[in-house]
Protein backbone atom coordinates (compact mmCIF):
# COMPACT_ATOMS: atom_id res chain seq x y z
CA UNK A 1 0.00 0.00 0.00
CA UNK A 2 1.52 3.62 -0.86
CA UNK A 3 1.62 5.70 1.46
CA UNK A 4 -0.15 9.14 1.30
CA UNK A 5 1.26 12.38 0.88
CA UNK A 6 1.93 14.50 3.76
CA UNK A 7 -0.28 17.13 2.60
CA UNK A 8 -2.77 15.13 1.51
CA UNK A 9 -3.32 13.46 4.87
CA UNK A 10 -2.75 16.98 6.88
CA UNK A 11 -6.13 17.78 4.25
CA UNK A 12 -7.66 14.65 4.97
CA UNK A 13 -7.26 14.80 8.82
CA UNK A 14 -8.82 18.20 8.60
CA UNK A 15 -11.37 17.56 6.88
CA UNK A 16 -12.42 14.81 8.68
CA UNK A 17 -12.26 17.31 11.97
CA UNK A 18 -14.14 19.63 10.29
CA UNK A 19 -17.07 17.08 9.02
CA UNK A 20 -16.89 15.13 12.89
CA UNK A 21 -17.44 18.96 14.53
CA UNK A 22 -20.38 19.61 12.21
CA UNK A 23 -22.14 16.19 12.85
CA UNK A 24 -21.38 16.59 16.33
CA UNK A 25 -23.80 19.65 16.75
CA UNK A 26 -26.52 18.18 14.67
CA UNK A 27 -26.09 15.59 16.93
CA UNK A 28 -26.08 17.43 20.07
CA UNK A 29 -29.27 20.13 19.05
CA UNK A 30 -31.22 16.55 18.71
CA UNK A 31 -30.30 15.40 21.69
CA UNK A 32 -31.21 18.23 23.48
CA UNK A 33 -34.70 17.95 21.99
CA UNK A 34 -35.10 14.50 23.33
CA UNK A 35 -34.08 12.70 19.76
CA UNK A 36 -33.14 9.15 21.45
CA UNK A 37 -32.07 8.02 17.80
CA UNK A 38 -29.83 10.91 17.86
CA UNK A 39 -28.33 9.85 21.24
CA UNK A 40 -28.25 5.99 20.21
CA UNK A 41 -26.35 7.10 17.21
CA UNK A 42 -23.81 9.10 18.69
CA UNK A 43 -23.27 6.01 21.45
CA UNK A 44 -22.54 3.72 18.22
CA UNK A 45 -20.13 5.89 16.78
CA UNK A 46 -17.42 6.47 20.05
CA UNK A 47 -18.75 3.74 22.83
CA UNK A 48 -16.01 1.08 21.12
CA UNK A 49 -13.32 3.49 20.88
CA UNK A 50 -14.07 4.92 24.36
CA UNK A 51 -13.90 0.91 26.07
CA UNK A 52 -10.33 0.97 24.22
CA UNK A 53 -9.38 4.20 25.84
CA UNK A 54 -10.55 3.11 29.65
CA UNK A 55 -8.81 0.04 29.58
CA UNK A 56 -5.82 1.68 29.13
CA UNK A 57 -6.42 3.40 32.14
CA UNK A 58 -8.10 0.12 34.46
CA UNK A 59 -7.19 -3.55 35.71
CA UNK A 60 -10.20 -5.20 33.52
CA UNK A 61 -12.81 -5.13 30.94
CA UNK A 62 -15.74 -4.91 33.19
CA UNK A 63 -14.24 -2.07 34.86
CA UNK A 64 -14.24 -0.33 31.80
CA UNK A 65 -17.67 -1.09 31.18
CA UNK A 66 -18.48 0.79 34.48
CA UNK A 67 -16.55 4.35 33.32
CA UNK A 68 -18.06 3.97 29.90
CA UNK A 69 -21.28 3.20 31.63
CA UNK A 70 -20.42 6.48 34.17
CA UNK A 71 -19.46 8.34 31.07
CA UNK A 72 -22.55 8.04 29.08
CA UNK A 73 -24.69 8.93 31.94
CA UNK A 74 -22.68 11.83 32.57
CA UNK A 75 -23.04 12.98 28.90
CA UNK A 76 -26.50 12.22 28.83
CA UNK A 77 -26.76 14.89 32.51
CA UNK A 78 -24.69 17.42 30.89
CA UNK A 79 -26.09 17.95 27.47
CA UNK A 80 -27.57 21.14 28.90
CA UNK A 81 -25.10 22.46 30.64
CA UNK A 82 -22.69 21.58 27.45
CA UNK A 83 -21.53 25.09 26.11
CA UNK A 84 -19.68 23.83 22.79
CA UNK A 85 -16.08 25.11 24.04
CA UNK A 86 -14.40 21.68 22.38
CA UNK A 87 -16.40 19.46 19.94
CA UNK A 88 -19.08 17.38 21.44
CA UNK A 89 -16.91 14.03 21.09
CA UNK A 90 -13.59 15.84 22.73
CA UNK A 91 -16.19 16.65 25.34
CA UNK A 92 -17.30 13.03 26.08
CA UNK A 93 -13.40 11.49 25.68
CA UNK A 94 -12.73 14.63 28.43
CA UNK A 95 -15.71 12.84 30.77
CA UNK A 96 -14.48 9.55 30.33
CA UNK A 97 -10.78 10.25 30.96
CA UNK A 98 -11.65 11.74 34.28
CA UNK A 99 -13.02 8.81 35.13
CA UNK A 100 -10.99 6.22 34.39
CA UNK A 101 -8.29 8.13 36.30
CA UNK A 102 -10.07 8.27 39.13
CA UNK A 103 -10.85 4.59 38.98
CA UNK A 104 -7.03 4.12 38.07
CA UNK A 105 -6.26 5.76 41.48
CA UNK A 106 -8.76 3.32 43.42
CA UNK A 107 -6.96 0.39 41.40
CA UNK A 108 -3.68 2.32 42.33
CA UNK A 109 -2.58 1.64 38.88
CA UNK A 110 -2.18 4.70 37.34
CA UNK A 111 1.35 7.03 36.46
CA UNK A 112 1.38 10.58 35.59
CA UNK A 113 1.56 10.99 31.75
CA UNK A 114 3.77 14.26 32.88
CA UNK A 115 6.22 12.10 34.10
CA UNK A 116 6.79 9.72 31.05
CA UNK A 117 9.68 10.40 28.75
CA UNK A 118 10.65 14.07 30.54
CA UNK A 119 13.59 12.66 31.84
CA UNK A 120 14.54 9.80 29.68
CA UNK A 121 17.61 9.49 28.07
CA UNK A 122 16.61 7.62 25.03
CA UNK A 123 14.50 10.16 24.13
CA UNK A 124 17.35 11.69 22.30
CA UNK A 125 17.69 9.06 19.82
CA UNK A 126 17.58 9.13 16.06
CA UNK A 127 14.66 11.00 15.32
CA UNK A 128 14.54 13.46 18.38
CA UNK A 129 15.86 16.85 18.77
CA UNK A 130 16.78 17.58 22.31
CA UNK A 131 13.71 18.82 23.43
CA UNK A 132 12.04 16.20 22.70
CA UNK A 133 10.11 16.98 19.34
CA UNK A 134 10.41 15.08 15.78
CA UNK A 135 13.30 16.05 13.23
CA UNK A 136 10.94 14.22 11.01
CA UNK A 137 7.53 13.22 11.70
CA UNK A 138 6.54 9.36 10.61
CA UNK A 139 3.63 9.37 8.30
CA UNK A 140 0.34 8.56 9.91
CA UNK A 141 -0.06 4.14 10.16
CA UNK A 142 -3.87 4.79 8.42
CA UNK A 143 -3.79 7.82 6.82
CA UNK A 144 -6.85 9.15 8.67
CA UNK A 145 -8.94 7.49 11.15
CA UNK A 146 -12.03 8.02 8.89
CA UNK A 147 -10.65 6.81 5.54
CA UNK A 148 -10.86 3.05 4.43
CA UNK A 149 -7.21 2.68 3.34
CA UNK A 150 -6.66 -0.47 4.97
CA UNK A 151 -8.09 -3.67 4.40
CA UNK A 152 -10.03 -5.27 7.00
CA UNK A 153 -7.00 -7.46 8.02
CA UNK A 154 -4.96 -5.30 8.27
CA UNK A 155 -6.96 -2.73 10.33
CA UNK A 156 -7.63 -6.12 12.69
CA UNK A 157 -3.43 -6.32 12.96
CA UNK A 158 -3.28 -2.31 13.60
CA UNK A 159 -5.78 -2.97 16.72
CA UNK A 160 -4.05 -5.61 17.91
CA UNK A 161 -0.72 -4.60 17.72
CA UNK A 162 -2.08 -1.31 19.40
CA UNK A 163 -3.12 -3.80 22.04
CA UNK A 164 0.57 -4.82 22.79
CA UNK A 165 1.69 -1.39 23.63
CA UNK A 166 2.49 -0.19 27.29
CA UNK A 167 -0.81 1.85 28.57
CA UNK A 168 0.26 4.99 28.43
CA UNK A 169 1.56 4.66 24.28
CA UNK A 170 -1.53 3.18 24.23
CA UNK A 171 -3.72 5.72 24.98
CA UNK A 172 -1.92 8.94 23.02
CA UNK A 173 -1.99 6.42 19.66
CA UNK A 174 -5.92 5.80 20.31
CA UNK A 175 -6.65 9.35 20.61
CA UNK A 176 -4.48 10.25 18.33
CA UNK A 177 -4.81 7.41 15.23
CA UNK A 178 -7.98 5.51 15.90
CA UNK A 179 -10.31 8.64 17.07
CA UNK A 180 -8.39 11.45 15.17
CA UNK A 181 -8.17 14.20 18.11
CA UNK A 182 -5.48 17.12 17.74
CA UNK A 183 -2.22 16.57 19.70
CA UNK A 184 -3.66 19.75 21.23
CA UNK A 185 -6.31 17.81 21.92
CA UNK A 186 -4.74 15.13 23.35
CA UNK A 187 -2.36 17.03 25.39
CA UNK A 188 -5.34 18.96 27.37
CA UNK A 189 -7.14 15.76 27.62
CA UNK A 190 -4.70 13.63 29.35
CA UNK A 191 -2.19 17.22 31.10
CA UNK A 192 0.87 16.35 28.66
CA UNK A 193 3.31 17.97 27.81
CA UNK A 194 3.39 18.27 23.77
CA UNK A 195 7.39 17.30 24.03
CA UNK A 196 6.16 13.98 25.86
CA UNK A 197 2.66 13.85 24.11
CA UNK A 198 5.31 13.52 21.10
CA UNK A 199 7.92 11.16 22.49
CA UNK A 200 4.54 8.46 22.93
CA UNK A 201 3.21 8.96 19.82
CA UNK A 202 6.11 8.40 18.02
CA UNK A 203 7.41 4.90 19.87
CA UNK A 204 3.57 3.76 19.61
CA UNK A 205 3.67 4.42 16.35
CA UNK A 206 7.40 3.08 15.67
CA UNK A 207 6.39 -0.14 17.23
CA UNK A 208 2.87 -0.68 15.35
CA UNK A 209 4.70 -0.12 12.25
CA UNK A 210 7.58 -2.58 12.81
CA UNK A 211 4.53 -4.67 13.47
CA UNK A 212 2.50 -3.75 10.26
CA UNK A 213 5.52 -3.77 7.83
CA UNK A 214 5.76 -7.68 7.24
CA UNK A 215 1.93 -7.92 6.86
CA UNK A 216 1.47 -5.28 4.81
CA UNK A 217 4.37 -5.47 2.27
CA UNK A 218 5.06 -1.63 3.40
CA UNK A 219 8.69 -0.30 2.54
CA UNK A 220 10.84 1.20 5.60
Amino acid sequence: MDCLPQGRVRDLTRLSSLMAVEEDHALLERMRAGDEQAFEAFVLRHDAVLRRVARTFVRTPAAADDVVQETWLAVLRGLDEFEGRSSLRTWTFRILVNRARTRATREARTVPFSAIGAEDPSVYEPGFGPDGRWISAPTRLEGDPETQLLSRELRDQLVAAVDTLAPPQRTVITLRDIVGLSAGEVCELLDVSDANQRVLLHRARAKVRATLVPLSGVAT
